[in-house]
């Protein structure tokens, strides 16, 4: 009789305890309340309508695209086939750009040359982080100092000169061609630009960003060399 009422009682004080530890940690981590006010939460809106559209017109071109195919796949699959073939090789950089965007001059600053101070050459660090902003900007294409950047373009140190796609930078002033879907993005990119921080970090390297307006046409060169297909594998003819 003493040991059922023992267990009665441990079990008791067990769910007591248990009861009293959720309490304790409810009231020692309370829920995280939403402090922003209503202008940030319609900003926060404003930017996931806008990704919204954007995937919204991203599924619309694919499925043009598929219809488009399916099509011509009735008629001809070779024409079907070399038509993919010709966007991609295009999409990746591997054909010429003649579209909308604009021309940046990388120049040294005013301050250095007045002053007579020795300009270095523009860093990887620096570089790497001026084609990340204008990709996040929707650049179409990317061309730095007549070299086109690619998604297997490297841009590191070798031997103290900045290369990309292992050629080597000239030091300033030289050129970045930046291509944009319309001319409308263009000028997207023009204002996204001029409003960035970026600037200030080119003058903290004694270098300045001259930004050309947005033009109509502009042309890019195609990469003009090996890509790897280390990862790609040929599947049989049939299967």
């Amino acid at each position: 009789m003493k040991k059922t009422v023992y267990i009665r009682f441990t079990l008791i004080l067990l769910i007591v305890g248990f009861m009293l530890a959720v309490q304790y940690n409810t009231v020692r981590d309370p829920e995280t309340r939403d402090t922003r006010d209503v202008w940030a939460i319609r900003q926060e809106l404003a930017k996931e309508k806008e990704l919204h559209s954007e995937l919204l017109s991203e599924v619309r071109v694919l499925e043009e695209t598929i219809g488009k195919y399916e099509n011509m796949m009735s008629d001809s699959p070779e024409i079907a086939l070399n038509d993919t073939v010709n966007k991609l090789k295009k999409d990746i950089g591997l054909e010429e750009f003649i579209g909308p965007g604009l021309t940046i001059v990388v120049e040294p600053s005013l301050e250095s040359i007045a002053v007579g101070q020795v300009i270095s050459e523009i860093s990887p660090d620096l570089l790497i982080r001026f084609v990340n902003d204008v990709n996040s900007f929707k650049a179409k294409a990317v061309e730095v100092d007549g070299k086109r950047i690619i998604y297997s373009s490297a841009i590191r140190d070798v031997n103290g000169k900045t290369t990309v796609n292992n050629l080597a930078v000239r030091s300033a002033p030289f050129k970045i061609r930046i291509g944009t879907s319309s001319f409308e993005d263009a000028k997207k990119m023009y204002n996204q630009l001029v409003a960035s921080a970026i600037g200030d970090d080119f003058f903290i390297d004694n270098l300045r960003l001259k930004i050309g307006e947005p033009e109509t046409s502009i042309r890019i060169s195609a990469y003009d060399q090996s890509i790897s297909k280390q990862f790609l594998l040929e599947v049989p003819g049939g299967e």
